[in-house]
């Protein structure tokens, strides 16, 4: 990064510790906080998707849509996450490779499952083994969003689901009095409603996704936690320009003070959001607003 840092050997102090926290894979550890970021950023509304559409089918008439979205919530809350987590980015990378292997290779005369081998055409791979370094990592990274999404929607579809349940019956049963119809009650009444039952609950799940950003190290994606450790580790100079003794206490450290900051900033963004939604609402929080302004 600087000129000075051409020979390691003969720097000392700060100089020496400017350059070695300066290094390509320093710059890597600094990008993999936006990756972090990025996931979050994606993964928190693809999951509240699928956790409306879950507690939306839940709540539904129909009896197999009702069936599918109460399964979906017990089953992906019932597994523990690392060990859905371990299993499910396998077996979704298989099945794309799956489906395009029966679109490309229909010709394909051997088995796909040869012992405890998953085999496909060249053609199916995903990524294509000629595909450049990001396509693979941004690849990897489609993964590990989809199965967040996937594991916390199924939290987020129970939580709305006690939502939707808690709007008052009153108000359910007065919009049917003027004529509304049920579809016009779930949408007017009920999802307008019920953010602010929601709210609580959802406001722990973020904080539970927050904390569970570094398992993306077990989905293969190269994020803080993996860097931590990497640089972290003694160092000796046989292999390294910057060798030093077990450092991961400090990088570890580091993940630390950046957590409990990015905690403090979503506390204090989503109570400033719980006062916006009680305003109005016939709620402890609503009362104690309306009591306050009075």
């Amino acid at each position: 990064m600087f000129e000075y840092c051409a020979n390691p050997d003969t720097l000392d102090g700060l100089a020496w510790l400017s350059c070695y926290l300066t290094t390509g894979k320093h710059l890597s550890f600094y990008t993999s906080f936006g990756t972090v970021l990025v996931l979050l950023a994606i993964t928190a509304p693809v999951a509240l998707g699928f956790g409306f559409g879950g507690a939306a089918m839940a709540r539904s008439n129909v009896t197999p849509a009702r069936w599918i979205g109460k399964t979906y919530i017990a089953i992906v809350r019932g597994v523990p996450d690392i060990a859905f987590f371990m299993f499910f980015v396998i077996a979704l990378d298989q099945g794309f490779e799956y489906l395009r292997h029966q679109a490309f290779c229909p010709d394909w005369d051997q088995p796909i499952r040869q012992g405890n081998d998953f085999i496909v055409c060249s053609e199916a791979k995903l990524p294509l083994s000629t595909s450049p370094q990001w396509v693979h990592e941004i690849y990897g990274f489609f993964l590990a969003v989809l199965t967040f999404a996937i594991v916390f929607g199924a939290f987020a579809a129970n939580v709305i689901f006690g939502a939707m349940n808690a709007v008052p019956k009153a108000q359910i049963e007065t919009a049917g009095a003027y004529g509304m119809t049920r579809r016009q009650t779930f949408w007017r009444i009920i999802v307008p409603q019920m953010w602010v039952y929601a709210l609580p609950g959802l406001s722990n799940l973020w904080m539970v996704l927050i904390k569970a950003t570094p398992l993306l190290f077990l989905l293969g994606v190269e994020d803080i936690v993996y860097w931590a450790r990497e640089l972290g580790g003694t160092k000796h100079q046989r292999f390294t320009d910057y060798p030093h003794g077990d450092w991961r206490m400090w990088y570890f450290l580091v993940l630390l003070v950046f957590y409990l900051g990015f905690t403090k900033v979503s506390e204090a963004v989503l109570d400033r959001l719980m006062k916006r939604l009680s305003r109005g609402q016939a709620t402890a929080g609503g009362e104690a607003l309306r009591r306050a302004a009075a």
